[in-house]
This record gives structure tokens, C-alpha cells and sequence, in this order.
């Protein structure tokens, strides 16, 4: 059987894959550049320049000569292998999602088993960008509290359900101690912040039963959240308690709710 050829990559994408696998930070470093570029069956064609230049300009001498990408996403094949990040999932679903969001626009998507799989091509960022990361971009519909992309941005770039809850649910508390200059936790702090009688923190004015009410079942609630979420996923493992997709979304909603409720509140 015939091999597939693959029609050489636009420059724009190009110049951005070459960005994220050379990245200072989260990028291949110079040593498996040297190592990989010639394994993928590509030139090293100026070993002394900056690592995404370097690989940009791998990348397109390959192109000029053969006019097609093959070898391009050999290499992404090779660098990106998933044996080669045992023990760094969270970074190996950073790069695949960067990279997934550049090959969006050339109909191809690699997968967690590091194999590329035909997709329909994106044509705009914010069509890429959804498609990468459905969970995030169902959370940005529902208009969840920045909060949250704060304390747990990388859990949900892995789409991990499970530790975005935990993070997510900690997060409250972190916050109620930043207002509150409290180092307590749990029911403890809740009970000390959200007291009716001497409260360091109002979601009213408490003048009325009704206000009253309201700041306690406040204070259940957060309580709440913290015995089903954070002390269940601090004490399960993944595999006995597990969060599917839409579960997440609800959690997430709900703390979204309980941090839109303490930026309002007063000391």
C-alpha cells in the first residue's frame, strides 16, 4: 500500500508548532532537538540558533524539497510520544492540547495515544480553541468565576475532572482566609467567617430573619461542598470516586456560585 503523503503546512502553523515544541519553558530542550530532528528524517540545518527557529527551519527546508509534511509530523510523532512523559501527564496534555489547537486548522488532531486522527478543519481561534478543550469551554459558557481557572488552570487543560474538583473546592477556602485573615479550615473557618452574631463576612445586612436565613444556609452550603467534594476527593483515589464530565460542570457551577457570592460580601 502506497504511503500517504500529507500537503505541505501553511507558514503561520507551521511557525506555531515550531513555537510550542520549542518553547523555553514547556518545549523540547536543545539536547532532544538534536536527537529527534534527525530521527524524524529532517535537518538540523543551524544548530546554534534559538530552538523554535531552529525547528522552524527544519520544518520548512523539508517542505521546500519535498512539498509535502510528512516528516514534520513524524517528528511530532517522535518528540511527543507518550512513553517519553510517564510521570508528566499534565505536561504531556499541555503541549498535545497547544499542538492540537495549531493542527486544528490542517484537520488533524493527535490523540492521547500520540496518533494523529482526521478532524474537521477549524476556521477561526475560538472554533480551535473549543475543540481542543471541551470541558473549558463549557465552563466559560456558563459563565463560571475566574476563580476557579485561577486555582486549577492545568487540571483543566488535562480535562481532569476529579483534581479540578478538589482544586476548585479548595479555592473557597483560600479565599475566605485571604478576606478574612483567618488560618482556620473546614467548619471551623465557615462557622468563625460567616457567624450571625459576629460575622467577619455578610451576604447582607442581616437585619431581617430572611437575612439571617440566608447567611446560614450560605454557610451550609459552603459546608456542604466541602464535606461531598474536597473531603471525599482528599481521602478517595480516582478510581474508587469518579467525576464524570457533566457532574464536573454542576460542581463547577456551584462553586462559581459560592465565589460569586463572597466577592459581593461585605466585612
Amino acid at each position: 500500500m502506497a504511503k500517504k503523503t500529507f500537503a505541505p503546512i501553511d507558514s503561520g502553523t507551521l511557525e506555531g508548532l515550531a513555537k510550542i515544541l520549542g518553547h523555553t519553558d514547556h518545549g523540547l530542550t536543545g539536547t532532544e532537538l538534536s536527537k529527534f530532528i534527525p530521527e524524524g528524517g529532517l535537518i538540523d540545518l543551524d544548530a546554534s540558533n534559538t530552538k523554535w527557529k531552529r525547528l522552524y527551519n527544519s520544518f520548512a527546508d523539508f517542505q521546500n524539497r519535498t512539498n509535502t509534511s510528512n516528516h514534520i509530523l513524524r517528528f511530532i510523532n517522535i518528540s511527543i510520544r507518550p512513553t517519553r512523559f510517564i510521570g508528566q501527564n499534565e505536561k504531556f496534555e499541555f503541549i498535545r492540547g497547544e499542538l492540537n489547537k495549531q493542527l486544528s486548522f490542517i484537520g488533524l488532531q493527535l490523540n492521547e495515544s500520540g496518533i494523529f486522527n482526521p478532524v474537521e478543519i477549524s476556521k477561526t481561534i475560538s472554533e480551535a480553541e473549543i475543540r481542543v478543550n471541551r470541558f473549558k469551554s463549557k465552563l466559560t459558557y456558563r459563565n463560571i468565576h475566574p476563580k476557579i481557572y485561577e486555582y486549577c488552570n492545568s487540571e483543566l487543560i488535562a480535562e481532569n475532572y476529579f483534581h479540578s474538583v478538589f482544586e476548585a473546592v479548595k479555592s473557597i477556602a483560600e479565599e475566605i482566609r485571604k478576606k478574612t485573615d483567618l488560618t482556620l479550615d473546614g467548619s471551623e473557618l465557615i462557622d468563625k467567617a460567616f457567624s450571625v452574631n459576629t460575622p467577619l463576612l455578610k451576604i447582607n445586612s442581616l437585619e431581617t430573619e430572611t437575612e439571617k436565613s440566608e447567611q446560614k444556609g450560605f454557610s451550609n452550603l459552603i459546608k456542604g461542598v466541602f464535606g461531598m467534594f474536597r473531603n471525599t476527593t482528599a481521602h478517595a483515589p480516582k478510581v474508587v470516586w469518579t467525576v464524570s464530565e457533566d457532574e464536573a460542570l454542576d460542581i463547577m457551577t456551584t462553586i462559581s456560585l459560592i465565589h460569586k457570592k463572597l466577592d459581593k460580601s461585605v466585612n
